[in-house]
């Protein structure tokens, strides 16, 4: 989920579960709360510092264990040291471990229900838990977030609209379940019409809109995918050619009309170029990328007089009408047999 949104629901949190009035001195005052929970809320993000080392160093602990429920007390005490310093000691460290554990907590809530992954358990785990649910920019959501604060901030002695709006991102995210099993259903009929396996069927989120999903059926190295939008009846025709909004939007075809297309992970064209794709993506200089990637496909394969490149994205990270995110591939010169990683960048700043 982006930072404003994590740094609003953080804020969100604390106007909910803190009354406007301190009971004692050393109590943090309403203010004081609020900020230290917005802090803690963005503070997991805080390992995009290892996209200094490279993007896959990155990708690969990025909601790592900024982003786990067994070192959330121990984040949250050194915030709370942190945030105790910054007020001159007036307030000790114990006033903001809870607002420091409860904006960890509602970063880790929101993450959790995009497609990335989380380690939760980290250290002893690095396996990545997900409900995907919510694509990372979902303007509905941080709306509901933003009301109940601007109502909060019209009438600051009561919580209740704090409450009301964390009520309401709740019944969003049931909401967004009910369309995630609803495409799920989808692409199990198509999986059974088709001989595939119903289980093997993953559903994500996509932009724009709540109802465009990305149904994905995985079929040993091959992936069938249709874009979809649930509530559309009608192909969405763009009378301006020019606005990339509507091209992206039309590409998610009513559910009566799915475009199914296949992917696949090995060039099929000819056995040359399946066996080079295959000896491609085994090179170890790829394992990073292979490590990532939950939907991997080939992406292409670059001849020139000089070298070839074999090219692979995650299909997590394609969207209509943009390059897409985190393409990597192999090449290796003409008459030489060693492989050497390169990257391409897509439309985003952490490419």
């Amino acid at each position: 989920m982006d930072p404003v949104t994590h740094t609003l629901s953080g804020a969100l949190l604390m106007r909910a579960v803190t009354s406007s009035h301190t009971q004692h001195a050393q109590q943090l005052p309403l203010r004081e709360r609020i900020i230290a929970g917005s802090l803690a809320a963005v503070f997991p993000d805080s390992d995009v510092i290892l996209r200094l080392v490279d993007t896959l160093t990155y990708l690969n602990w990025h909601q790592g264990p900024t982003h786990s429920l067994v070192m959330l007390p121990f984040w949250a005490f050194l915030l709370a040291h942190l945030f105790s310093g910054f007020s001159g000691r007036r307030y000790p460290w114990r006033s903001f471990f809870v607002p420091a554990c409860l904006g960890i907590l509602i970063h880790i809530l929101g993450d959790l229900v995009t497609a990335y992954g989380l380690m939760l358990l980290a250290p002893f785990s690095t396996w990545r838990f997900s409900l995907p649910l919510v694509f990372v920019i979902d303007p509905w959501f941080t709306a509901i977030i933003l009301a109940g604060l601007v109502l909060s901030a019209i009438f600051p002695a009561k919580r209740v609209y704090a409450v009301a709006s964390l009520i309401g991102v709740v019944a969003y995210v049931a909401f967004l379940w009910m369309l995630h099993q609803e495409a799920m259903q989808a692409g199990k009929v198509y999986a059974t019409g088709k001989m595939l396996d119903p289980q093997a069927v993953s559903v994500l989120p996509q932009p724009l809109s709540p109802f465009n999903q990305m149904v994905i059926i995985r079929d040993g190295t091959s992936l069938h995918v249709a874009r979809i939008n649930l509530r559309r009846n009608v192909l969405l025709e763009c009378t301006d050619s020019g606005n990339p909004l509507c091209d992206m939007a039309a590409a998610y075809h009513p559910l009566a009309m799915a475009n199914w297309r296949s992917y696949g992970l090995y060039d099929n064209r000819s056995p040359a170029y399946a066996a080079l794709s295959h000896e491609a993506w085994q090179q170890p200089v790829l394992a990073p990328f292979r490590q990532f990637a939950q939907f991997p496909v080939l992406d292409g394969i670059d001849h020139s007089a000089q070298n070839v490149c074999v090219w692979f994205i995650d299909l997590r990270f394609q969207f209509p009408g943009l390059p897409p995110s985190f393409r990597y591939g192999v090449c290796r010169e003409t008459g030489n047999s060693s492989w050497y990683l390169q990257r391409q960048r897509g439309a985003f700043w952490i490419d």
